[in-house]
């Protein structure tokens, strides 16, 4: 029938909070998102998870909305883009769905059996993803008929509101089903990052050494809890969200971390805090960034003036929305 809605494009598999924040993303995006769960259950717990899920999905809209993000008036009509289907329907939404996220529990025998049921239902074509944030894409790509399009994507919480995705390939993931993935998060405002299959993918692995390191120092006494997060909010954190972290070490100087770290290393913990050879390695060839030209990225014919300039007004612009610039002083002080 001409009027007869669309099937859903995109199906998240595994009905709890990773499925729901991945079917607000797109919903928020304007697309239609089939909710899968794959547990038989009785049309009694059916009821109940269904409308666990809806009224989360619409909680977490109301909270935007009160945040002047979306209107109140939009929420439900937002909310009604995901469509929540039972196990007994799931063959048919995935076998609608291009692209399809499995957000079982982390075991390697629940994502065994999720797979299998994928493996059946899902279109030839489609695009497999595991939203896994602890089991690496090379050992669940042997659990999917088609590995050539599978990867893991792992979002970051809440996933309806931070836009890097970041996504991990196995040596058999096609270069074509990568470059589709990256176009259709993008276009549902994601920002795709891409890593190999490594434990942590990028952000995790590198805020579990932050917040392990935080809560050592309160620990040893060195910092109260209060302290360390006014410290990271507005001086850490207000300084990475300006530059990158691997662009913070060249601006300053490959040679300051070497050195920062050789001096931390003697004094608090070897293990913790040595210089990768690689720091070494490119200190010793004079590759110390920005000043020299080249670093972990190359400056060569770059206009360098230009690009202080770009990375003081990312650093302002982080400072007004902190609140925390202040106008120069219009008098001069007794």
């Amino acid at each position: 029938m001409a009027n007869e809605t669309p099937a859903p494009r995109f199906a998240a598999v595994g009905a709890g909070r990773m499925g729901r924040g991945i079917a607000i993303a797109f919903a928020y995006a304007g697309h239609r998102i089939a909710l899968v769960d794959l547990r038989p259950r009785s049309d009694e717990a059916w009821q109940k998870l269904r409308a666990e899920a809806r009224a989360e999905i619409e909680a977490s809209l109301r909270g935007l909305a009160q945040l002047g993000v979306v209107e109140a008036a939009q929420v439900s009509a937002i909310a009604d883009r995901v469509e929540l289907v039972p196990a007994a329907d799931a063959p048919r939404a995935l076998g609608q769905a291009e692209l399809v996220f499995e957000g079982v529990p982390e075991t390697l025998e629940a994502k065994r059996e999720a797979f299998e049921q994928l493996n059946r239902h899902c279109r030839g074509d489609a695009i497999l993803t595991s939203t896994t944030s602890s089991i690496l894409v090379t050992q669940l790509a042997a659990l999917v008929k088609r590995p050539e399009r599978f990867l893991n994507m792992h979002w970051l919480n809440p996933a309806y509101v931070i836009p890097v995705v970041e996504l991990s390939c196995h040596p058999g993931t096609d270069a074509a089903v990568l470059a589709r993935t990256k176009h259709l998060m993008e276009q549902i405002g994601k920002l795709p990052v891409v890593c190999g299959a490594s434990p942590g993918y990028i952000v995790p692995r590198l805020q579990a050494l932050v917040m392990n390191e935080a809560a050592r120092m309160i620990e040893e006494g060195a910092a109260t809890a209060e302290e360390i997060d006014k410290a990271t909010r507005y001086g850490l954190g207000l300084r990475f969200a300006a530059l990158g972290v691997v662009e913070f070490i060249d601006f300053g100087g490959c040679d300051i971390l070497h050195h920062a770290s050789r001096e931390m290393s003697a004094s608090i913990d070897k293990g913790r805090y040595a210089a990768p050879a690689i720091v070494d390695r490119m200190v010793a060839e004079g590759r110390l960034g920005l000043k020299t030209g080249s670093g972990f990225y190359d400056y060569d014919g770059r206009d360098v003036a230009a690009y202080r300039r770009d990375v003081l007004a990312r650093t302002l612009g982080m400072l007004r929305h902190a609140g925390l610039w202040q106008p120069p002083a219009d008098k001069t002080q007794p």
